[in-house]
């Protein structure tokens, strides 16, 4: 990756007079793991956590500049090694490298009180962004600042994808494959989900997965009509369908695929017809994905497409009824983050966005989803997750032939 080229982005948004902050703490809130910074790591490719990227750019200079960790060997001996200063540098494309310790004397070195001052700051009041409400207050305890949520700054590269990024999803998605196909290879009545899900974990880690794109969902029977069920506990039943919702992390870039399988390798007629349903809903937004509609565009000519099925299955009478049983977008932006940070608004080549209609009966304990994960191009779209087998023959024929 071209870190460089991803900094002088930054800097040719950013006014006259003016610094970009940036922070590596240890949480990642989409993967539910400790992991480093996706802005961070987008502008930086530095995973050490702590360090802090800064941009500058005034009349004297432009220049960028990372602050890492000073060499504590003792330390070492606990932890790890931490970066070199040519390591660093190497990896981040950065004009200098400095040490965290001296990052605050520094800093007034490049700000005053016209200074605009751009770090990322929560967009709800859920988040914790400790790091830089700490910048905030230090900074404010000696000039009253201007600061500013730089949010959309990052938001605006990081909407469109290079060839180079769609390509590491695609491998996230080999990868999530060869993980489906462990699944598919132990799944039977009798096992707990759990003990499904972990034929994925195996899989992806050996295949070369460096994470998870987000906390599997494995949900069996009546489980799989909810969203976003998470216990993964219950014991699997024949006759039952199971979903999955799951995706392997490839160099930070994340797979989204959900499947849904038949436990005892073989749908039900009803479940079949719902699937199918489901299925050519998603071929529809496959055709239909291209650059200058918007995901409620998409969104909308799903739900239009599912009414009528609804109605001749008998569930819906009235067309507002729909999100009875469909209740959640067919798209999402998908990149660093399995819902990445990214500005909603028309698709651009080199957009990368799921594909996930669903269908939730409780009453008939099915809950079918099937997402797969596309990539817009000038007139149209690629499907990153085109091998990962979906059509119902597929699914049965390959269960059949695994008990053989």
């Amino acid at each position: 990756m071209n870190y460089r080229a991803r900094q002088e982005k930054i800097l040719d948004l950013m006014p006259e007079n003016s610094i970009f902050c940036l922070f590596n703490p240890r949480y990642n809130e989409d993967a539910g793991i400790y992991d480093c910074n996706r802005n961070f790591y987008y502008l930086s490719g530095v995973t050490e956590f702590d360090d802090i990227l800064l941009l500058v750019k005034n009349k004297k200079e432009t220049k960028t500049k990372l602050y890492i960790h000073e060499i504590d060997l003792q330390q070492e001996r606990w932890t790890g090694k931490t970066l070199r200063n040519g390591e660093a540098r190497e990896i981040a494309m950065v004009d200098d490298i400095g040490y965290i310790n001296n990052f605050y004397n520094d800093i007034f070195n490049y700000i005053d009180k016209k200074t605009k001052i751009y770090i990322l700051l929560p967009e709800d009041d859920t988040k914790n962004y400790c790091y830089e409400n700490y910048f905030m207050r230090k900074i404010n305890n000696e000039i009253r600042a201007n600061f500013i949520n730089g949010n959309n700054l990052l938001k605006e590269l990081r909407t469109i994808k290079t060839k180079e990024e769609a390509d590491l999803i695609r491998q996230a998605n080999l990868i999530t494959d060869k993980g489906l196909i462990a699944i598919l290879d132990n799944l039977k009545p009798g096992l707990k989900e759990y003990q499904v899900e972990s034929y994925f974990d195996q899989a992806i880690k050996y295949n070369g997965a460096t994470g998870y794109s987000f906390p599997t969902i494995a949900a069996s029977g009546i489980n799989s009509t909810c969203l976003h069920y998470s216990a993964n506990t219950c014991t699997l039943m024949d006759g039952d369908l199971i979903l999955f919702d799951l995706g392997a992390s490839y160099k930070t870039y994340c797979a989204d695929v959900s499947r849904t399988y038949p436990i005892n390798g073989k749908f039900t007629d009803k479940q079949k017809q719902v699937y199918e349903i489901v299925l050519n809903g998603q071929k529809l937004i496959e055709k239909l994905a291209k650059p200058g509609l918007t995901t409620k565009d998409l969104n909308n000519s799903l739900i239009e497409y599912y009414i009528p099925h609804l109605k001749k299955l008998g569930l819906i009478k009235n067309n507002d009824e729909i999100r009875k049983y469909y209740f959640h977008a067919v798209s999402h932006h998908l990149g660093m983050d399995c819902h990445d940070f990214c500005i909603y608004d028309k698709l651009k080549p080199g957009c990368i966005i799921s594909n996930e209609p669903g269908l939730y009966i409780p009453e008939w304990k099915i809950g079918i989803r099937i997402e797969d994960d596309l990539y817009i191009t000038e007139d149209g779209n690629i499907n990153l997750s085109e091998g990962i087998i979906k059509e119902v023959a597929d699914i049965e024929n390959y269960l059949a032939k695994r008990n053989k």
